[in-house]
């Protein structure tokens, strides 16, 4: 699942870097960088990062990347690498930030940097779809989920992988120095934030559905883990799932409403906004999953059971 969104990063961070290379050729920067950073056409952030700030979110990625990291290898939970990948991005993001606090002129490095910002949270929605599909059939209520579940992550993992390149092609556009072409390629990659944050919204949907529909008409798988401790309950997973994609969503409508301002826009140029709007919900979507890790909840089957299945599956009169 991560295969085809690295892809499309290495393909937008190519297209945004030979695009820089030719923008800043014509651009005139002004000698001291840190005089007025909100009106410095080549400081494409608007503002001096706050080392202090970085600091702060780069080892708390970092460390929450580490734990999970030791989670899978000794808790299992191979389903959610997308996510441990993720965030080891979003920690090098937050690390190229000390870059641009250093050379807040470099448009490469800003590239860089917001790349990895912007796009690590992708793997962290790509989990959870890999979650609801493992969540569904450990306790056995894949058929309340609105669509096949395999069919439903190669959706949204497809739907993921287009509006990156989207993203790529409206974003390169956007470093033009021909006007036209610059409005347009913006619009063209705000297209592509709008897509993005509607299939999640879609995704989100079908959770809650899901959800209903279990407590509603699976009485038994409800209260199926009502004797063991609330740490160990596979409702208590899915209210971690819950909180995790809540601070995804925001952190997506933050997205659109900063890139509907326009590149110099109020949200785009502001440090606390930034730091409210993606920093604080996106690590609030991996939080959750450190005290609450799915692999401790959901293990892999048996080679029996599997075996079983698929016999079951076989022998299964088809219906016409």
């Amino acid at each position: 699942m991560a295969g085809p969104i690295l892809t499309s990063i290495f393909f937008l961070l190519t297209l945004l870097i030979t695009s820089a290379q030719a923008a800043t050729t014509s651009v005139i920067c002004p000698s001291d960088p840190y005089l007025d950073p909100r009106n410095d056409l080549c400081n494409a952030l608007g503002y001096i990062p706050n080392n202090t700030l970085t600091a702060i979110a780069f080892v708390f990625v970092l460390l929450v990347a580490l734990i999970q990291t030791y989670q899978v290898i000794y808790n299992g939970g191979r389903f959610m690498l997308s996510m441990v990948i993720g965030e080891y991005m979003y920690a090098l993001g937050f690390a190229l930030r000390f870059a641009v606090h250093n050379s807040p002129d470099s448009l490469m490095i800003f590239i860089s940097e917001d790349l990895m910002i912007v796009l690590s949270p992708c793997f962290f929605i790509a989990a959870n779809y890999s979650l609801l599909n493992r969540l569904s059939a450990e306790i056995d209520c894949a058929h309340h989920i609105l669509l096949p579940v395999k069919r439903l992550t190669l959706m949204f993992v497809l739907s993921d992988v287009s509006t990156f390149l989207i993203q790529a092609i409206g974003a390169s556009m956007s470093t033009s120095t021909v006007q036209s072409s610059a409005s347009l390629g913006f619009h063209i990659f705000l297209v592509g934030l709008v897509m993005q944050l509607v299939s999640f919204a879609f995704f989100c949907s079908i959770y809650v559905r899901f959800l209903y529909k279990v407590y509603t008409e699976e009485q038994d798988v409800c209260m199926r883990d009502s004797k063991q401790h609330w740490t160990n309950d596979w409702r208590t997973l899915a209210a971690a799932m819950a909180v995790s994609c809540i601070g995804l969503l925001i952190r997506s409508i933050y997205r659109v409403a900063e890139a509907s301002e326009g590149f110099r826009g109020n949200l785009s140029t502001s440090e606390t906004a930034f730091y409210l709007g993606d920093t604080i919900p996106n690590c609030l979507a991996i939080l959750v999953y450190v005290p609450f890790w799915p692999g401790r909840f959901i293990k892999p089957a048996p080679p029996y059971v599997e075996e079983q299945k698929k016999e079951l599956s076989i022998s299964s009169p088809s219906i016409v």
